[in-house]
């Protein structure tokens, strides 16, 4: 049974089936063609599980290529019917992801800027909205907004790493769909505070407030992303796809009603002379740092 309104999102699995046994050629395909430049898929067909491997030096910065081979990765393994969950984890150590790739957003033409956010809007809608089982090992720094937008976060247990969306302290503004993830999570006021302040919280810290559900030493976290998968996947697929269509939909909906609104904003935004003096001075910081 499909509550009322929900019959689009709860059809979605049945569509993408029916889809797949009309072209089991391309099914083999797409097993094969899951590794590119930035992105490494590994899936257990007969598991029914893919382990998504963030491959792109130095940092995994969301970048316009990152976000786009992310998207088409995510895209294949939702048509895939052996593809029931999917584990996001980092190759590069250290790092889970350093956000937002600034350089995407500074000194380039306001077609650029639309292009990179109608991307990074992409890969958000695809993850918060699949119908996959989803969950973030951070097994490092960083990735928030990837993270927020999975079923469950499993985090490496080392006071070192830390997490969260810091869009302030670079001189911009978390939009209305990073916050309203956010507040899901954590409820109003964690958010409210932790976005004014851009703050960036250690592992415990983050636990504390609910930013992951779990601590887990380092090399034990993949084991415990697989074991939290395996309980969930053990439910009927309809039922999880369903109950999460109705916690989320009206927070895709407002993306998905404002979707070119979003972009022109974030287009007249960050094409202003004061927020590219601010992402300038940022890059500095870091250039500064890393010498």
């Amino acid at each position: 049974l499909c509550p009322p309104g929900l019959q689009p999102l709860c059809s979605r699995a049945q569509v993408w089936g029916r889809s797949a046994r009309r072209h089991p050629g391309l099914l083999l395909a797409q097993s094969r063609a899951f590794s590119n430049n930035k992105i490494l898929v590994e899936l257990d067909e007969g598991a029914g599980v893919a382990t998504v491997k963030f491959k792109s030096p130095p940092v995994n910065s969301l970048s316009l290529d990152f976000l786009t081979e992310l998207s088409i990765s995510l895209e294949k393994l939702e048509n895939n019917r052996a593809c029931r969950g999917v584990i996001f984890t980092s190759a590069i150590p250290n790092v889970f992801s350093s956000g937002l790739d600034i350089t995407e957003m500074c000194g380039k033409s306001t077609e650029h800027y639309a292009e990179f956010w109608r991307a990074v809007q992409r890969m958000w809608l695809g993850i918060y909205g699949s119908n996959m089982v989803t969950i973030a090992a951070i097994n490092a720094t960083g990735g928030c907004l990837v993270a927020l937008s999975c079923d469950y976060r499993i985090m490496a247990d080392n006071p070192k790493f830390y997490i969260g969306l810091n869009e302030s302290q670079l001189g911009i503004v978390a939009p209305f769909w990073f916050k309203d993830t956010f507040v899901n999570v954590v409820g109003h006021r964690i958010a409210e505070r932790s976005l004014q302040l851009g703050t960036l919280h250690p592992a415990p810290e983050a636990l504390q407030l609910g930013i992951v559900d779990e601590l887990v030493p380092q090399e034990k976290l993949q084991d415990k992303a697989a074991a939290v998968l395996a309980q969930w996947l053990a439910l009927p697929d309809h039922a999880r796809q369903i109950t999460k269509s109705m916690m989320r939909k009206s927070v895709l909906d407002r993306l998905v009603t404002h979707q070119e609104e979003d972009v022109q904003h974030f287009v007249s935004f960050t094409a202003k002379e004061s927020i590219q003096k601010s992402l300038r001075k940022y890059m500095e910081m870091l250039s500064k740092k890393k010498g």
